[in-house]
């Protein structure tokens, strides 16, 4: 089985140092742990509604109105400010001052919270599988661009090579041409195979510079200060460990959170049964309530109230029941969605075994070629230099040549990138057991853990 660091099989260090990098600076696994560092908190969030909700409560009210006289009432500005205007008398502002503590709690009788938490958990566990999904999946793209680059300098060498060789034969058919035994043509052709060569190993540095960006944005680096020394690739494939296929479903995180996104739904399907229930709520209020501050917390001045209230919907025209159906219907949905998910699991895998089998082969067949090819070169230059073939036969054979061992080069690529997606095919030496369990994602997090230096 595949564990750990699953690169390390490909025995290269600088592919190790820069998976290293990866797994500390990539932004999208940063963001996919913020995402999943959110989910536990909504656990914390879901359970708190186990637990009564206390309020504390303080006011302080100064009122007043119009003067009194007989019955009647003045709002005269007189009357207001205290000033004797007949047998009106000015009204006493009064004072109020109320401080109160007040309690509510709502008992978990038919299991609403706790399916309400259970779903968060799930929730969870499914965020923790998508950022060791989309951890993988970075890992997996820098081995490929790593390879590709490295398959770029292994054709950059070829047209180097090409280009020296090419060289050769131009001045060959040049002396031919001065010491009267070639003909112009021949010059021509020679040249103007030089020239297609140069321009094609001239373009071959555009594929290596998008893959060399292509990494550093993937270690979180700036592309313009990133560079990677010019290696040919020479790596065969190493053999990868399959295991039983049949554990595949246990191997990879993208069917883990299919997997928990099931359950998250149907935990919802409880919440929403609970609906269906009487609402039991238990509320208690104890406090002062009086006219100074001197005397506030004085026994006269104390209240208390306690007792339950129960609620229990008669009618709603079928949205309960509308309600049930909906996040049934989601969670068959999510079903289908997790055997989905399986089912092209066991592709991808089949998939790319089936492309490393066929491509060893093949990398065989095309190095019998290659060899062909340059034997044919070898005899068709000896023919043009004993005259008894045209200098456009060596430049068929030229042409054959450097496609056979284009096409080597490539295959040769493909090869390393389909042992790299045939390793996170099986998951990348992930396994179930490494998904955190429902307790310990309820766990508060430490510090160290959620905070991320940039």
């Amino acid at each position: 089985m595949l564990r750990g660091k699953w690169w390390t099989i490909f025995k290269d260090p600088e592919l190790d140092s820069l998976e290293d990098q990866l797994t500390i600076n990539n932004q999208n696994i940063k963001v996919f742990f913020e995402n999943f560092m959110a989910a536990r908190a909504i656990i914390a969030q879901a359970a708190s509604q186990f637990y009564p909700t206390v309020t504390a409560n303080a006011s302080y009210t100064r009122s007043g109105g119009g003067s009194k006289s007989g019955g009647s009432s003045t709002t005269s500005a007189a009357a207001r400010s205290g000033a004797s205007t007949g047998t009106a008398v000015a009204a006493t502002p009064i004072t109020a001052i109320m401080a109160s503590l007040s309690m509510t709690w709502e008992p978990d009788l038919w299991g609403k919270v706790r399916n309400a938490v259970r779903q968060a958990q799930y929730n969870a566990q499914v965020s923790n599988a998508d950022m060791e999904n989309e951890r993988l999946t970075e890992q997996a793209s820098l081995a490929v661009y790593f390879f590709e680059l490295r398959g770029q300098d292994a054709l950059q060498k070829l047209y180097n090579d090409t280009v020296v060789a090419d060289k050769k034969a131009l001045d060959y058919a040049k002396a031919q041409y001065d010491t009267g035994i070639g003909d112009q043509i021949s010059v021509v052709e020679a040249e103007n195979t030089l020239q297609n060569v140069q321009a094609v190993a001239t373009g071959l540095g555009i594929a290596r510079a998008q893959y060399a960006h292509a990494i550093a944005m993937l270690i979180g680096k700036n592309p313009s200060s990133f560079s990677i020394p010019v290696r040919p690739l020479k790596a065969s494939p190493p053999p990868i460990p399959i295991g039983v296929p049949s554990e595949l479903v246990q191997r990879r995180p993208d069917i883990a959170a299919a997997e928990r996104t099931m359950a998250a739904a149907n935990a919802q399907i409880g919440v929403e049964y609970s609906a269906y229930f009487p609402a039991l709520t238990l509320g208690a209020q104890n406090g002062f309530d009086g006219s100074k501050f001197s005397n506030l917390f004085s026994a006269a001045n104390h209240f208390w109230s306690a007792g339950p209230s129960i609620s229990e919907t008669i009618y709603d025209a079928g949205l309960r029941s509308a309600t049930v159906k909906q996040y049934i219907a989601t969670y068959n949905a999510d079903l289908y969605s997790y055997r989905q998910t399986v089912l092209t699991a066991f592709q991808q895998v089949e998939d790319y075994l089936a492309q490393v089998r066929i491509s060893s082969r093949q990398v065989i067949q095309q190095r019998q070629a290659e060899q062909s090819a340059q034997k044919f070169l070898k005899l068709e230059m000896a023919r043009y230099e004993t005259g008894i073939d045209p200098y456009v036969d060596v430049v068929t054979a030229q042409t054959t040549l450097l496609t056979d061992q284009q096409t080597v080069i490539t295959l040769e690529v493909q090869q390393m990138t389909g042992a790299v997606q045939l390793i996170e095919a099986l998951g990348g030496g992930w396994d179930r057991s490494q998904l955190p369990s429902p307790v310990e994602v309820s766990k508060a997090a430490p510090k160290a853990e959620t905070t991320i230096q940039h």
